[in-house]
């Protein structure tokens, strides 16, 4: 068993990004302790701004989850091992790592069945979900349990390591949709989410990937990712249908096109999330057409699946980031990554 290693200060002094309300985000000071058993402290390195982050920081919630307390942002983090707790084996202080956002109970329904990317219990970070509210990780430094932390690859740099969650919620999507191995592919909506589904597409080899948006800028960001083609939504699209199509964009408004986009017995994956409520769609179509309708949510294990992909693919992560923002310069980050014609992945760099 491993002793508390003394690498680190028993306490750190540093800030955190914290949202109280809509429009409502305040660098506030913060003090880091020494981690308890079974735990890691983390001196944070890099966060992805991620839509959910800025429906927080726009609407004041995502979905159901509406702010009622005071909450630390940001899921897609990555960093630097400053101190171990008692017991933790397998790392050592200075040593770069990605962090697993996600916490299962391990003991619902879904987590036995080995669902725990479903978890009714989970506490994911910069999640308003449960009261009280889960601290996310934009902050200079956080504890967290030893078994969210993944060591990185070899040939895997900490930058590069934050785009490790976004990249995971595409691969648990690609997974959702079965092999797509020389099969025709539509990814409805280029964001960030949809332009790693690409890149995931690409990498599994998928025979034709075709990728639809309404602005031309991220349309340019999932050629370089692996779409062999692109068509802007405002345009008169042209008339094919394929065998898989994932609808990436939330928007109610664009389920029918997916809907109608899919071939007779194709699977149609629900990537988007919708606004909370009822939302039409035609079943008609899909029951007659006998298409398969799926959801996804979130990941599990795929986490290290991205992580592995991102050390071989490393341009993955250098085509979606478009900007690098401090801490200090967050109001900026929260306007520029909600503009879609300039902005993909906006990172904020948390050492400053």
């Amino acid at each position: 068993m491993t002793l508390i290693d003394e690498a680190g200060a028993d306490t750190l002094d540093g800030k955190a990004l914290v949202i109280h309300a809509a429009h409502d985000v305040r660098l506030t000071p913060i003090t880091t302790d020494a981690p308890g058993p079974g735990e890691i402290r983390i001196t944070l390195a890099w966060g992805g701004l991620c839509g959910s982050d800025l429906h927080y920081f726009q609407h004041g919630g995502v979905g159901a989850s509406v702010l009622r307390e005071p909450m630390i942002l940001g899921h897609e983090v990555s960093g630097t091992i400053d101190r171990l707790g008692a017991g933790v084996g397998g790392f050592h202080p200075g040593q770069d790592v990605a962090i697993h956002p996600a916490r299962p109970c391990g003991e619902c329904p879904e987590c036995r069945r080995g669902l725990r990317h479903l978890c009714r219990s989970t506490r994911f970070f910069g999640s308003a979900a449960f009261l009280p509210h889960t601290d996310g990780g934009f902050r200079t430094s956080m504890i967290v349990r030893a078994e969210q932390v993944r060591a990185l690859p070899p040939g895997l740099d900490v930058r590069r390591a934050a785009l490790a969650e976004p990249l995971a919620v595409a691969l648990h999507a690609i997974a959702r949709a079965g092999d797509v191995r020389g099969r025709s592919v539509l990814v409805q909506g280029a964001g960030p989410i949809g332009a790693l589904v690409v890149a995931g597409l690409s990498d599994h080899g998928a025979g034709r990937i075709v990728a639809t948006d309404l602005q031309d800028f991220p349309l340019s960001l999932a050629s370089k990712l692996g779409a062999h083609a692109t068509w802007n939504a405002r345009d008169e699209p042209p008339d094919e249908e394929f065998d898989v199509v994932f609808e990436a964009t939330g928007v109610a408004a664009a389920l029918p096109n997916a809907v109608a986009r899919t071939r007779r017995g194709g699977i149609l994956v629900q990537v988007g999330m919708f606004p909370p409520g009822l939302v039409e769609t035609p079943l008609a179509q899909i029951i007659s057409r006998e298409l398969d309708f799926r959801g996804t949510l979130r990941f599990d294990t795929e986490f290290d699946d991205a992580l592995l992909l991102l050390a071989k693919r490393p341009e993955i992560a250098d085509i979606l980031v478009t900007h690098q923002m401090t801490l200090d310069e967050h109001q900026d980050a929260f306007a520029i990554g909600a503009d879609r014609r300039q902005a993909a992945k906006v990172l904020l760099d948390l050492h400053t």
